[in-house]
């Protein structure tokens, strides 16, 4: 019989339920401030580095996900980076965050989602302040545990749940990593893709909910492997071209 992979599995399972308890109201002022900035006509990026960039992925142009979701990738931040080191580098260097949202189409009005599990690097919280300069929402998806038992690495000693406008905790376990098995120092399991990617997810299902509420139609994408998905997808990318950053 599975053992320590089924403690794993309730685990999880405890730390949805948690999610659903305590932040429940959390994510509702979520979804509605991605509702509201579809219906203003603005667009919604989401940023995160090395594997909370999974996050980022899981929420672009995909079936069921938004079509005006716009990822912030950069590559020396993402997995297939060789060495993989790198990433780790290369989120501490000051004021790389701010270039990198520069770089973007953020407007004032717009919204950026930025996963960061521990919430101390500079990349994260740069990438936060100078969305919040140029006029965006910041909603920040962390570890509270996590972070408030770390330092800062940013010049201000501040970390991500301290600068944006909206903090979401996933409930996770210190390090991520959550199930200790005998003889091993340490844990292992990591938590936060299978919590963010289903917070995330929950964010978008309300916000449609709330859009349609409006009497509004959300862009939402078909599988491309229906029949007719591919003619639907394009015609929808089309339509909403000018919130679409990542063609």
């Amino acid at each position: 019989m599975m053992e320590y992979g089924l403690k794993y599995i309730v685990h999880v399972c405890e730390m949805i339920e948690k999610i659903k308890n305590t932040q429940l109201q959390i994510l509702s002022l979520a979804a509605g401030k991605v509702a509201s900035t579809f219906e203003d006509g603005n667009t919604i990026f989401v940023f995160g580095a090395a594997h909370s960039g999974i996050i980022a992925e899981e929420m672009f142009y995909r079936t069921g996900g938004l079509a005006i979701i716009n990822p912030i990738f950069n590559p020396s931040l993402m997995l297939d980076t060789r060495p993989v080191t790198l990433t780790s580098r290369m989120e501490r260097v000051d004021k790389f965050g701010e270039e990198i949202i520069r770089s973007t189409a953020i407007k004032e009005g717009d919204l950026l989602l930025i996963h960061s599990v521990s919430g101390r690097n500079p990349v994260i919280i740069d990438a936060a302040l100078q969305a919040k300069k140029m006029g965006a929402y910041v909603i920040g998806l962390t570890n509270i545990e996590y972070s408030k038992n770390v330092t800062s690495r940013h010049k201000s000693n501040k970390k991500l749940f301290e600068v944006v406008d909206l903090v979401i905790d996933n409930c996770g376990d210190f390090e991520d990593s959550s199930i200790r098995i005998p003889n091993i120092a340490q844990k292992i399991g990591a938590t936060s893709t299978v919590a963010g990617a289903m917070i995330v997810n929950s964010i978008i299902v309300e916000a449609c909910h709330l859009i349609v509420q409006k009497g509004m139609t959300p862009p939402v994408f078909h599988s491309s492997n229906v029949d007719g998905g591919d003619e639907f997808n394009k015609k929808l990318i089309k339509k909403h071209k000018d919130k679409i950053h990542y063609m």
